[in-house]
């Protein structure tokens, strides 16, 4: 896909702030520092459109991304970062499940699994719920670079069975971009077909 236009819409703290829109909005989920923000990025082949940072937790609010003007990614709070008070998580967990229930207008979400320690419990929980409500769900293995190509097949193996999916996850890199076409075909199919 080329990209002629990204910027943020919109940040929202609660569903009373999610921007009011008929386009399609694909959203991007998984615990903290996985690297939801940066693989945004990637794909927009943008640097620091999307905030990113070593420190577990930078993103608190719902951010919506404007693309070309005709759809959106939305990055979610990551889930699972313990340093934080225990009400701070129970709110970003009901901000980002209300969002997830209720918008018409998303067609999928992205699932990022931190491809070196495979999916946690919260990341199956998540799976789980996405199942049930009938979400598309794309599995993205994240940081594939740091793995040996032998390492990386068995992981990729490996998180297919324990979320037990029917295809392998895509492994993407934002070092070498390793990914990024076959995760924007995927995204293309959601897009098309709204």
């Amino acid at each position: 896909m080329k990209i002629k236009s990204a910027g943020l819409l919109e940040s929202a703290a609660g569903a009373n702030q999610f921007p009011d829109l008929v386009m399609p909005e694909i959203a991007f989920a998984g615990r903290s520092n996985v690297g939801k923000s940066t693989l945004i990025n990637s794909l927009l082949t943008r640097k620091k459109l999307v905030k990113t940072s070593s420190t577990p937790g930078k993103t608190r609010l719902i951010n919506f991304f404007l693309i070309n003007e005709i759809f959106c990614l939305v990055d979610l709070p990551g889930y699972g970062f313990a340093k934080v008070p225990a009400e701070m998580r129970e709110s970003w967990r009901k901000l980002i499940e209300t969002y997830l229930s209720r918008r018409d207008n998303l067609r999928g979400v992205v699932l990022i699994i931190d491809i070196r320690h495979g999916p946690t419990a919260q990341d199956r929980q998540l799976k789980s719920w996405l199942d049930f409500h009938q979400r598309p769900m794309l599995v993205v293995a994240s940081k594939s670079d740091k793995l040996s190509r032998g390492k990386c097949a068995s992981q990729l193996q490996k998180i297919k069975k324990d979320l037990e999916l029917t295809q392998l996850p895509l492994p993407h890199s934002s070092l070498n971009k390793e990914g990024r076409g076959q995760i924007w075909k995927a995204l293309d199919g959601w897009l098309t077909s709204a």
